[in-house]
């Protein structure tokens, strides 16, 4: 429930709605409209590959040596960033924050990114879907990417001053996610009829699964 809601404060209670797909509650980190249905990737690591691995020690002999090792990483980040692209990948979803070259790579190249979900939210993401975040390095990096989501639009919403992000998924299960926007004249009322409706769905949950059994 704590995903699929969002309290609007300083809005009269007529102003609540509900709205298919979820609500993230932070802004683009990158946002390029596009028509139509997109793939969306979910990323748990950095994009940007790191002068060494966990646990080694990256030597270097010379700045000059330095700033080419930079170079070849910013290379690599724009050849990743593009190979998403060329797999219609057009929504990147990120549970850790990205690096400044991969936000200027995704513009350049057309993917909208969101940075620092939670677990919660990716974990529920990946419920809706059925995919699981995609390991960039480790592997073949021009292999097909095969865990991508189906996305039926992504658009930012504004709810008074705050802009989130709006997302509508192809469910692969029964499940169809909707999001309540919850709006009152201040946090307090909103806490309670948050408190309330939860409540209410519990109850509808244990009646549910008493008849079932």
């Amino acid at each position: 429930f704590a995903e699929l809601h969002a309290a609007v404060p300083g809005l009269p209670l007529a102003s609540s709605r509900l709205l298919p797909g979820i609500v993230l509650r932070r802004d683009f980190a990158a946002y390029c409209p596009t028509d139509g249905e997109l793939r969306a990737l979910l990323v748990t690591e950095p994009l940007r590959p790191a002068l060494s691995a966990p646990g080694a020690e990256f030597v270097v002999d010379s700045e000059g040596q330095y700033q080419a090792s930079l170079r070849w990483i910013t290379k690599r980040t724009e050849a990743l960033v593009k190979h998403l692209q060329s797999n219609n990948v057009k929504l990147l979803l990120s549970s850790v924050k990205q690096e400044e070259v991969v936000i200027y790579y995704a513009k350049l190249y057309g993917v909208s990114v969101v940075e620092c979900l939670s677990p919660e939210e990716m974990a529920l993401i990946s419920e809706i879907t059925g995919v699981s975040p995609y390991a960039p390095f480790g592997d073949n990096m021009d292999r097909e990417i095969t865990e991508t989501a189906g996305v039926t639009f992504c658009q930012p919403l504004l709810l008074v001053s705050k802009r989130c992000v709006h997302i509508g998924f192809t469910s692969v299960c029964a499940f169809q996610p909707h999001c309540l926007i919850l709006c009152g004249p201040v946090d307090g009322v909103n806490e309670q009829h948050a408190a309330a409706l939860q409540e209410a769905f519990t109850m509808l949950q244990q009646l549910f699964k008493t008849v079932d059994q």
